[in-house]
């Protein structure tokens, strides 16, 4: 499992692993185009929101093999040499039911962990109940947009203001609070940083 991950054509420029570590709605998306604005890092999505990927441990491993194979058997990733490889990893998919596996795996292949947490929860809970609206209305233009990517989209869909059932304020809040303090737990023997969105937003120049 643990197999070199430098490519014969750059040899000089090692490749890193990353999976950056989320909840929906948290931030990722723009995190990663961030990320991906670099020539040399190339971030693969949000590969585990298909179930055959994450059915089982195995089928997880696979799906991560070919992720983090992919610098050392081919080019195609960028034009130039790739200095960062990752994915994007929701908490809800997997990844916390089977920590301990995943755990071992990235310490076996030198995988950093990004955690992109969000600190507003309330804006989260606005901003998945506006995504789930979208989902069934289709705003903008007979489509539906999971993340904008300009002023006059954000503006289209600000126009919807969901209802929050105030029961939920009492248990959805500490929930995710709960879920991201086991992700913590469960990953604090991997090589890990702790970004949050709002921060990441005041400062676009952060580096991980």
């Amino acid at each position: 499992m643990c197999v070199s991950s430098t490519r014969n054509e750059c040899t000089r420029n090692p490749v890193k692993f990353f999976a950056i570590l989320s909840n929906q709605r948290s931030g990722s998306g723009r995190f990663e185009a961030l990320s991906n604005c670099h020539i040399n890092v190339s971030s693969n999505g949000e590969i585990f929101s298909v179930k055959d990927r994450r059915e089982n441990i195995s089928s997880i491993f696979r799906t991560l093999d070919k992720v983090y194979n992919l610098d050392c058997l081919s080019s195609a990733s960028k034009n130039e040499c790739s200095a960062a490889v990752g994915l994007k990893w929701m908490l809800n998919q997997g990844v916390m039911e089977h920590h301990e596996e995943v755990v071992d795996y990235f310490n076996c292949r030198s995988v950093s962990v990004i955690f992109l947490l969000r600190r507003n929860l309330l804006r989260r809970m606005v901003s998945m109940l506006a995504n789930s609206y979208d989902r069934h209305a289709k705003s903008l233009n007979g489509t539906h947009k999971s993340h904008v990517h300009s002023s006059e989209e954000a503006d289209g869909l600000s126009k919807y203001k969901p209802s929050i059932n105030s029961a939920s304020l009492l248990t959805q809040p500490k929930d995710m609070e709960m879920r991201s303090a086991k992700a913590l737990e469960y990953f604090n023997s991997t090589r890990h940083m702790i970004l949050y969105y709002e921060d990441l937003m005041r400062n676009l120049t952060v580096s991980a």
